[in-house]
């Protein structure tokens, strides 16, 4: 008989995103702590399928498909609670944008099985520059649902504090249920190792959705000005996850002009990789990086912003590429590090999952 059960409430496979390493990787760095702290505790992994996903073009996951996917998953939940889920059993949801979060609550409330929810927020309607925050015009039934899907978790998960402030200022939501804890993205480094040995060329990447909020058409603005270098939008060329690797071994300078970044995972793995990050003085960005790779925010807080700012932005880059080589070293052996202790780890987040009752106070 084990102790507990951790139910993990995984994110539908986007082949381009990390949601295809998290399948694997979160259920098994809890069952490798486990082990390490000599717990009787047992995961379990709730999927919605085994088929991959194509995203909606310049989104995170597929408008669609993501509703079938996570109907699956609230079937299997409902389903266990007739003869498996026992009390205290814990259930952490990789996305909280998930209203099965709600019918898991009322099961729980309703059938007397006290469980205890854990969610990791990546957006929602409560940014303005999220597709939820542009598209969806009345957002009183979205407002009300996140903010009952917060107050249905105990433990609601954010990577960075600009985007825990985002949610809880936009939302009005207070009660402590808010906790910042890294990202479970600390395998990045070993992915990334074999491509170290690529050589560099004059490239500077856009990793970024092509979406509004990331404003890429000022990026395609500036290539016209530095013919000697090539600017590569990585979702114009199609790439599968190892040629968009190659390809970052390859860059020096990453850009950014984003207007909504409550982490960012493509200046890390640029950073693993020796790529100079360039990124706005705003958003998560002010929190996770020191001045010399932040310029700023007002150059490209709107496109007549950039081209009234364009000549500062092009000394910047030419200044950049003349001292890439001392950069690099920089990037690599302290910039890379620091955000892997800092955002790119979940110890807050398993320590809370493995504790005992009452034992986690932070």
């Amino acid at each position: 008989m084990v102790d507990k059960r951790i139910y993990v409430v995984d994110l539908e496979s986007v082949p381009t995103r990390y949601t295809c390493e998290w399948k694997d990787h979160i259920p098994n760095l809890l069952r490798e702590e486990i082990k390490e702290r000599n717990l009787n505790i047992e995961v379990i992994n709730i999927s919605g399928g085994e088929s991959t996903i194509e995203a909606t073009p310049g989104a995170f996951l597929n408008f669609q498909q993501t509703n079938i996917y996570k109907n699956n998953q609230l079937n299997n939940i409902a389903e266990r609670f007739t003869s498996e889920v026992k009390p205290n059993d814990v259930f952490l949801f990789t996305d909280a944008w998930n209203t099965g979060i709600l019918q898991l609550k009322y099961m729980s409330e309703l059938l007397n099985i006290p469980i205890e929810i854990s969610a990791l927020w990546h957006a929602g309607s409560y940014d303005p520059q999220d597709f939820l925050g542009r598209l969806i015009r009345d957002k009183k039934w979205t407002y009300a649902t996140e903010r009952a899907i917060y107050h249905a978790v105990d433990y609601n998960w954010f990577a960075t504090r600009f985007h825990s402030e985002l949610f809880s200022n936009t939302l009005d939501v207070s009660g402590g249920k808010s906790h910042i804890t890294g990202w479970p993205m600390d395998y990045m480094p070993a992915v990334l190792n074999k491509y170290k040995s690529v050589e560099k060329e004059d490239i500077i990447i856009f990793p970024h959705r092509i979406a509004p909020e990331k404003q890429p058409e000022i990026f395609r603005d500036l290539a016209k000005y530095f013919p000697e270098y090539e600017f590569v939008v990585c979702q114009d060329e199609k790439l599968s996850k190892e040629q968009y690797h190659k390809l970052l071994a390859k860059s020096k300078i990453m850009w950014s002009a984003n207007l909504q970044e409550t982490l960012g995972i493509s200046p890390f793995e640029g950073a693993i990789l020796g790529v100079v990050p360039l990124l706005p003085n705003r958003l998560s960005y002010t929190e996770m990086y020191g001045k010399k790779y932040l310029y700023p925010g007002v150059w490209t807080a709107s496109f007549s912003n950039y081209e009234f700012y364009r000549e500062n932005i092009i000394r910047m880059i030419k200044d950049t590429m003349e001292e890439y080589d001392v950069l690099r070293g920089n990037v690599e052996n302290h910039l890379a590090p620091q955000l892997l202790k800092n955002f790119f780890n979940a110890t807050n987040l398993v320590d809370n999952l493995l504790r005992n009752k009452n034992e986690y106070t932070k």
